[in-house]
């Protein structure tokens, strides 16, 4: 079991650093940044694949093509766009520590799967959540104030973009368990590697479409940006936070208990925050810090109290 939590700590070390990537190239748009990384990945991917890759799309049906589709727009193209936005106008903390609440999302929402606990026995942990989403609300937009309305407007927009961000992995979380569960044909790192190489194709539509369209507005590309840098660090998230971060993850899922993985999943968000604050060279500010302890006291909570309850259905199943 420490194997796999060392594993689910590294894991979430390396998806951390997804956070930090708007900030480390200012220059360029959160599409840009999304078609570089997914071509990164869907090259990748089709490299590791490439001995099995024919004779693995040619056990895909058309049920699999659409699911492979929804999942990496999903998971991959509109959540890494929602977050990259949410990034350039609200920042990493507040970004991180909401989309920090996807272990309590995905339990909630997939309760019918797994006979969680309704939700009048959350109560007490949602609460404690909600306190700490309103800390980092009320941080954000007290130090938004001397930007004038334009900059009250891109924080609450910034907001709302990591706010989709969880909405949507949220979805993908669940959608992806149900689709492997029904379809046990495809092991969970060929499906992973078929819905890269999906968002790899995704990724290049789109980054073809917009060449396109600013060749045709006549839209230089001046004053010149380090495309080196855009290229180098898209191929180091693809590598770290898509392929060698997810196997991590896949190892943890495999010697972990289920319960526990989901406390794991926040170490993605301590590590996010560590990043932005280290790049920024600042200490958290009194609101961050408690809506850190908030957030994680109330997530760690609910993932405890659906522990205590399986444990419970398990010992009486054994009785």
């Amino acid at each position: 079991m420490w194997r796999g939590i060392v594993c689910g700590v590294l894991a979430g070390a390396f998806w951390g650093a997804v956070f930090i990537v708007p900030v480390l190239l200012p220059d360029f748009s959160p599409v840009e940044l999304m078609v570089g990384r997914y071509i990164c990945y869907g090259a990748l991917a089709a490299g590791l694949m490439l001995p099995r890759l024919l004779p693995l799309l040619r056990r895909l049906r058309r049920s699999d093509w659409l699911a492979m589709l929804r999942q990496a727009l999903a998971g991959n193209v509109v959540y890494y766009l929602l977050l990259a936005y949410g990034v350039k106008l609200a920042g990493v903390a507040p970004t991180s520590l909401i989309i920090g609440l996807l272990p309590l999302s995905v339990t909630i929402l997939g309760r019918k799967d797994h006979g969680a606990l309704p939700l009048r026995q959350l109560a007490w942990p949602l609460l404690v959540v909600a306190l700490g989403i309103a800390c980092i609300n009320v941080d954000i937009f007290s130090h938004a104030g001397g930007a004038g309305g334009a900059g009250l407007a891109h924080k609450l927009a910034g907001v709302l973009c990591a706010v989709g961000a969880l909405a949507c992995w949220t979805w993908y979380a669940l959608d992806n368990a149900r689709f492997l569960k029904r379809h046990a044909h495809f092991s969970s790192v060929e499906w992973a590697m078929l819905y890269g190489l999906a968002s790899g194709v995704i990724a290049l539509v789109v980054g073809a479409a917009m060449l396109a369209l600013q060749q045709a507005s006549g839209a230089d590309d001046a004053p010149a940006r380090d495309w080196h840098r855009y290229w180098l660090v898209c191929l180091l998230l693809a590598l770290g936070a898509s392929v060698i971060g997810n196997y991590l993850w896949n190892l943890a899922s495999r010697l972990v208990p289920v319960t526990l993985s989901g406390q794991l999943i926040l170490s993605e968000t301590l590590f996010a925050l560590l990043y932005g604050f280290v790049y920024a060279q600042r200490m958290p500010r009194p609101l961050e810090w408690a809506a850190m302890v908030l957030l994680t006291a109330g997530v760690l909570w609910s993932v405890r109290r659906h522990a205590q309850e399986e444990g419970a259905g398990q010992e009486a199943g054994r009785t």
